[in-house]
């Protein structure tokens, strides 16, 4: 079994199992261990722009993934005309600069901002550092290996339709540069640490807090007894 067979057929069923069993365990059974374990209060200039940036960048750009992914006729459909191409080409690139822009500014606040580093876990650093990979190669793939909207429709649309059925095609993927499937081999990294991190918190739904009984909320504080002139 070369290494191609292994993660492109294999690690991929494995990092999404974990991802799977490892969130609905957490879920259902430890539910109180999800949480975004904000770190707002303790700085947040830094955390307004970078999670902004980091945000909107990452979440377009996945957006644009999915879309070539389930109705690529349409993305083929776009690039028709050599100048859609292009904007689409450019629009990509620019969200992806601005997500890695994003990402930098939140790794130098973990880095640089002493109360922000003392709560950091390492699973945090394990996520900021694999994401950096993830969002680097990503424009790394886009600016070297351009016009990705166009081969991807033609490449992993059916590959990951291919694991989808359980006939993975390692053939489409096999040609492919080290650094493109670099970039894929991380983002399954990525989902097989994501249910251990905090990022799980994407998944929560506040359906509870429309069933649970009311709460009342005490405030007790300390009258300061005034002075009498």
């Amino acid at each position: 079994m070369d290494w191609n067979t292994f993660f492109f057929s294999i690690w991929p069923y494995i990092s999404l199992t974990i991802f799977l069993v490892v969130t609905i365990y957490r879920s259902i059974l430890r539910p109180f261990t999800i949480s975004s374990q904000s770190s707002q209060l303790l700085e947040n200039k830094r955390l307004y722009w970078g999670s902004i940036s980091f945000h909107y960048g990452i979440v377009l750009v996945l957006v644009g993934h999915l879309i070539a992914l389930v109705i690529p006729k349409s993305v083929v459909l776009w690039n028709a005309a050599p100048l859609r191409l292009y904007l689409l080409e450019i629009t990509g690139l620019g969200l992806g600069l601005w997500a890695v822009a994003g990402l930098l500014i939140l790794v130098f606040r973990r880095v640089a901002v002493r109360r922000v580093q003392v709560v950091t876990t390492p699973m945090d650093a394990v996520v900021l550092v694999v994401l950096l990979v993830s969002a680097i190669s990503g424009v790394l793939v886009a600016t070297l290996y351009r016009f990705g909207s166009y081969w991807f429709t033609g490449v992993f649309s059916p590959y990951l339709l291919s694991l989808a059925t359980f006939s993975p095609r390692i053939d489409l993927v096999a040609p492919l540069p080290w650094l493109i499937k670099l970039h894929v081999i991380n983002n399954f990294v990525l989902a097989a640490i994501f249910p251990f991190s905090r990022l799980v918190h994407i998944f929560t739904y506040p359906i509870g807090y429309l069933i649970r009984p009311w709460q009342i909320v005490l405030w007790n504080r300390k009258i300061k007894a005034q002075k009498i002139n």
